[in-house]
């Protein structure tokens, strides 16, 4: 299945690399057409931000000079984790990815995601900026192009259980999506389950996993309220994507078209991390019935508020366990960067 599809991207590949260094006679940017790979199609960052921005701002913005296609990765048969990849190899002239998925290769690629580093949006956006630059040069060195980064919701506890603060996870089994998550969940005494997004209803139904992570809308929207009692209301972490294109074919763009998009880029990007920030409440409200969801469906979880003590628990597994755990598999120049950077912004050092 996979053969087609990849032959079909190559394809698509050259056939837009031609286009974008065919020169426009008049003045202003040249006719440009790009080809884009975007994030789950069936999640809001990609419905109201993603998309809108490749297929009407880009266009409306350039007087029609710009144009793009774009699917979900999701929808072009691919898992995520191949996709920085197949950026690099020139097979993807532009996509977007979970930057967790590519924890395996490279754990900088946790760096700024790292359970319990950033309680909130602003946060996680202060978080990931400050490491940003490490980034562009890092991938630079894979042939690609870093062009930004944006974020998904909070990402939050479900719980079929009674809990009344992050210590009642001891004991619990919990589903988790990254090695940072899963290690946070161990700290505090329960069991993390590997579990796709997809089986979790059942899971939590069954008692497959007494609790489970993701963001608080993402949740909502899978219904995840109708299999669950609880909903903990502290982010333990995002799920930053990164946003790239191959460096080759980047640089076959015409410096009038690099810098319209370089420019304009953020505002796709800040839309979405002030949406993440606006969902994440928004998750809470609907799950638990609050009066300020406005959507028809309403759940009826209870929101657990953290306490102090809650926080404070948080800093500390962050502190002794989380960020030290990830520096003694990470290199020790990745380990400098954060210091440098992340570190220096959250008063937290990182040893090798």
């Amino acid at each position: 299945m996979k053969k087609p599809f990849l032959s079909l991207l190559t394809a698509s590949a050259v056939l837009c690399g031609a286009n974008v260094v065919a020169q426009d006679k008049v003045a202003g940017l040249p006719e440009t057409h790009l080809q884009v790979v975007g994030g789950l199609s069936n999640l809001t960052a990609y419905q109201n931000f993603e998309q809108p921005f490749w297929l009407k701002t880009v266009p409306e913005l350039s007087d029609g000079k710009v144009t793009a296609t774009i699917k979900g990765f999701n929808e072009m048969g691919l898992k995520g984790p191949e996709i920085l990849r197949l950026i690099g190899q020139g097979v993807i002239p532009i996509g977007s990815a979970t930057l967790a998925y590519f924890a395996s290769d490279d754990p900088i690629n946790e760096a700024i995601d790292l359970a319990g580093i950033a309680p909130n949006a602003k946060i996680a956006r202060e978080v990931t900026d400050a490491f940003a630059p490490v980034y562009e040069k890092y991938y630079e060195k894979q042939n690609i192009k870093v062009l930004g980064f944006s974020t998904y919701p909070g990402q939050v506890l479900f719980c079929n259980a009674d809990i009344t603060g992050l210590a009642d996870v001891k004991g619990k089994k919990v589903r988790t999506s990254s090695r940072t998550t899963a290690e946070f969940v161990q700290a505090l005494g329960g069991t993390a389950v590997t579990i796709p997004f997809g089986e979790v209803v059942p899971a939590l139904q069954n008692g497959v996993v007494d609790c489970a992570i993701t963001g608080s809308m993402y949740g909502y929207s899978a219904k995840w309220y109708e299999v669950s009692t609880h909903l903990y209301a502290l982010p333990i972490n995002w799920n930053q994507q990164i946003h790239a294109a191959n460096l080759d074919y980047w640089n076959k763009l015409d410096p009038k078209v690099q810098d319209f998009l370089q420019k304009n880029f953020t505002l796709m990007t800040d839309k979405i991390w002030e949406d993440a920030a606006a969902a994440t409440q928004e998750g809470y409200d609907c799950n638990t019935g609050a009066d300020a969801c406005e959507l028809p469906v309403k759940g009826k979880m209870t929101l657990v508020e953290p306490t102090d003590a809650d926080r404070q628990l948080l800093k500390k597994i962050t502190d002794d366990t989380v960020v030290p755990k990830w520096a003694a598999r990470c290199s020790a120049d990745c380990v400098t960067e954060w210091n440098a950077t992340v570190g220096k912004l959250l008063d937290i050092t990182a040893k090798k």
